[in-house]
């Protein structure tokens, strides 16, 4: 197959480029080029933005593709853009939506496909929705061969995936837990989460580009573990050696008092401080034989691993450091006073 990336390297889509690179399929990648160094030589790269579409037409000509997957569309004025650019030109057009655009809580702990679409919480998330809804639009009314994946929340080596940091990441995180500081974790840490590894995402994905049981379905893909954020900390304090001091706060409480930049109101209450469970059978059925096989505790060593071997991933959050100690002084002096 001929399938172009929209992206190409980012936390999700590298693990898809790599496995694409080592198969018979040609692929493209179209973005600015600014991972150039990480893009593997048999791969074609269209060096453009994708919102000048003069510029993408004059590299991509004529170009018919099988697949055409667009990892970097947040808003549907981007999907409004890639319809008019691929409309004719692709078989396949995969959209990478996102699991946040699930209600939570719904109905049932179990999320399917089928669970209703609504976030109330995060801009982010109701972009995504907006974007599937004009995809479907164009897929019953122009047979635009729509494809939508909802990720929930995959990880690499590059970041250790914990659900309440700063601007900058993990690594504080980590950092505090090396220095046997507490660390903050949202509501009492009992909550099911689910992490994914990008490499077995990967496999769900490539396994439903040029799939005949794709076209005009949404798709989940991600692992069968579940863990409570108790869990996942405790997992990734025994892979840097240490026993983490965990501290818990009420979601609403970190919400309220976290900056507004870092969202926690969209990443927390609107997203992971709900149960949930996902529900992969219908991936397995368009993909037999698809099972993630990256438990967390083997994700998480890889992660650290690494992060410990490139100091330029050690990106410290002063801000974010300082605003957990008044956070956890806060608490402590409430509980005083009672």
């Amino acid at each position: 197959m001929k399938i172009l990336i929209i992206g190409g390297t980012g936390t999700i889509s590298s693990a898809i480029t790599r496995q694409l690179s080592a198969s018979d399929n040609e692929l493209w990648l179209l973005n600015r080029g600014t991972r150039k160094s990480e893009v593997p030589a048999n791969v074609k790269q269209v060096i453009a933005d994708i919102d000048d579409t003069d510029a993408v037409l004059r590299q991509i000509g004529d170009t018919q593709f099988d697949a055409v997957c667009e990892f970097i569309g947040f808003l549907p004025s981007q999907v409004e853009r890639d319809i008019r650019l691929f409309q004719g030109r692709t078989r396949q057009y995969v959209y990478i939506s996102s699991a946040s655009a699930y209600n939570k809580p719904a109905a049932s702990h179990v999320i399917s496909e089928g669970t209703a679409l609504a976030n109330p919480y995060w801009e982010y998330s109701r972009n995504k929705i907006a974007c599937e809804d004009l995809l479907m639009k164009a897929y019953r009314e122009e047979g635009f061969p729509v494809t939508i994946i909802r990720p929930s929340h995959t990880y690499c080596e590059r970041a250790v995936p914990l659900s309440v940091h700063g601007l900058k990441g993990s690594w504080q995180v980590l950092k505090r837990m090396l220095e046997d500081k507490p660390v903050l974790v949202h509501g009492d840490g009992s909550s099911l989460w689910t992490v994914t590894w990008n490499e077995d995402f990967a496999r769900g994905f490539i396994g439903l580009l040029g799939n005949p049981k794709a076209i005009g379905e949404a798709f989940q893909i991600m692992s069968d573990e579940q863990l409570t954020w108790n869990q996942i900390y405790e997992c990734t304090g025994r892979a840097l050696g240490v026993t983490p001091k965990l501290y818990h706060v009420a979601s609403d409480f970190l919400a309220a008092t976290a900056p507004k930049a870092w969202d926690f109101t969209g990443n927390l209450i609107g997203d992971k401080a709900a149960t949930v469970v996902f529900d992969c059978r219908k991936l397995k059925r368009a993909v037999p034989g698809f099972c993630a096989t990256t438990r967390f505790d083997e994700g998480v060593r890889r992660c650290v691993a690494h992060i410990l071997a490139h100091p330029e991933l050690q990106e410290e959050d002063p801000e974010f450091d300082a605003w957990c100690e008044r956070v956890i002084a806060a608490q402590e002096a409430a509980k005083a006073q009672l």
